[in-house]
């Protein structure tokens, strides 16, 4: 009975187990949608965009009208009140001293409204409004160019597991492969037809391409925790990544340049022109429209209402045109530094795009030559097989064949990914790597 419990248990440890770990079949598309959607990068890019557009909104608060109320409540004892001119009251009434018939003054209450609504300064506001215009622009295509960014670096990590796994299946056939040998060769050895240090070279071959196994399949679990956590997926997911996505040679298109960053630094200048613009603007008075409300009430002295005022207010401080100088400067020097930058990144593009399509065309090379690599091992070990079966070459050559073999079906393995990853990395060198995969930049 207690034998049945354990194996039950077992049987339940092993099943929860399965469950735990999330298998999925993820092709490179899902994949690259899903890092756009939940990586810490791609959600940063998103944040910035929104801080530059509230950024923007408060420049432009600063154009509307400055609105202000204020009352005052203000109690007091009994006050020397010495005024300077004739009541012209010889008998005081209630609320006047009979001494000298001045009020009895002990509360004043206050009340005053003003509005201020600037209508010139040197054109400022609307400069600042136009450079938080171009920096929310820029701001926009940064976040853009970020998201190529991940997309690439998503398919990178993507592509490298799909190369581990593809190197895990091709060493466990040939594992089959030299154990089998193995087997034939203890046969042969113990029948007294093979030599006992040519059953030792192919257990030891057998031994070293077990340590290959381990190690690629380490590797896979590596680049496949990698995968899991740059997407923001439980740890424990497993990938089962389709070998259709690279059956065919994708082409490319003969399009332009079109890279988000460099449009960016194209409104970084358009602001730095609007920021020499705010800068020169100490130079001029400011103009704002002026009106106001005020209600005063001095007991039994003084009552103010409906006094309302309105008028012109101009302010011109005249140490700002010297001290403006300088900042005007300022400003000139960082466009100009702005300038050089955008000049030195329009030609590290151009260099960019002409090395991602050199190292695209070589890969298409590689594959053509690695596709023969592989015809060709296949072929010399067939011929080395059937020479050492015929007792013409001894087991070292057989061996090595076999070794030759397996290298040549990882090459063209990998090369056909990195056709793949050659291609999309051409197409982020020319700013269109999402419109591949129809994803619209924010």
């Amino acid at each position: 009975m207690k034998r049945k419990f354990l194996l039950l248990g077992v049987c339940l440890f092993i099943g929860l187990s399965g469950f735990s770990q999330k298998h999925q079949t993820l092709s490179i598309e899902e994949a690259v949608s899903v890092a756009l959607k939940n990586s810490d990068d791609a959600k940063l890019a998103e944040t910035t965009i929104k801080t530059a557009s509230e950024e923007l909104k408060v420049t432009k608060n600063k154009q509307y009208p400055d609105v202000s109320i204020s009352g005052q409540y203000q109690y007091l004892t009994s006050p020397d009140i010495d005024l300077q001119l004739a009541l012209g009251n010889p008998n005081p009434t209630e609320g006047e001293t009979q001494e000298t018939g001045t009020p009895d003054i002990n509360q004043i209450l206050f009340g005053q409204a003003s509005v201020s609504m600037p209508i010139f300064s040197g054109f400022k506001l609307q400069n600042a409004v136009n450079a938080g215009k171009n920096n929310l622009e820029a701001t926009t295509l940064e976040a853009a160019n970020t998201t190529e960014k991940i997309a690439l670096q998503t398919i990178d990590i993507y592509l490298n597991l799909y190369k581990a796994q593809q190197m895990v299946e091709a060493i466990k056939e040939n594992l089959k492969s030299a154990q089998q040998r193995v087997k034939d060769f203890s046969a042969m050895e113990e029948n007294g037809l093979l030599a006992r240090n040519d059953l030792l070279k192919a257990q030891l071959q057998e031994s070293n391409i077990q340590l290959s196994l381990k190690e690629a399949e380490k590797n896979v679990r590596i680049l496949n925790y990698r995968l899991a956590i740059f997407l923001k997926m439980p740890e424990n997911s497993t990938f089962e990544l389709p070998t259709e996505t690279f059956a065919i040679t994708p082409s490319v298109e003969k399009t332009g340049i079109n890279r988000a960053d460099i449009e960016a630094l194209d409104f970084r200048q358009q602001a730095s022109e609007n920021n020499i613009k705010m800068a020169k603007a100490a130079y001029y008075p400011s103009v704002a429209l002026l009106g106001g409300y005020v209600a005063l009430d001095v007991q039994n002295a003084l009552t103010i209402s409906n006094a309302m005022n309105i008028g012109v207010g101009v302010s011109y401080d005249l140490s700002d045109i010297f001290k403006a100088k300088n900042d005007v400067k300022l400003a000139q020097h960082k466009a100009e530094e702005l300038n050089y930058h955008i000049s030195k990144a329009k030609d590290e593009v151009k260099v960019q795009v002409e090395n991602a399509e050199e190292e695209y065309q070589l890969a298409l090379n590689k594959f053509e030559v690695y596709t023969q690599s592989q015809e060709q091992a296949e072929e010399n070990y067939r011929i080395v097989k059937d020479k050492y079966d015929n007792g013409l070459v001894d087991t070292n050559d057989l061996l090595e064949a076999d070794v030759d073999q397996l290298q040549a079906k990882i090459n063209k393995t990998n090369s056909q990914a990195d056709i793949s990853l050659k291609y999309y990395q051409l197409l982020q060198a020319k700013g269109m790597l999402t419109n591949k995969f129809n994803i619209k930049n924010n």
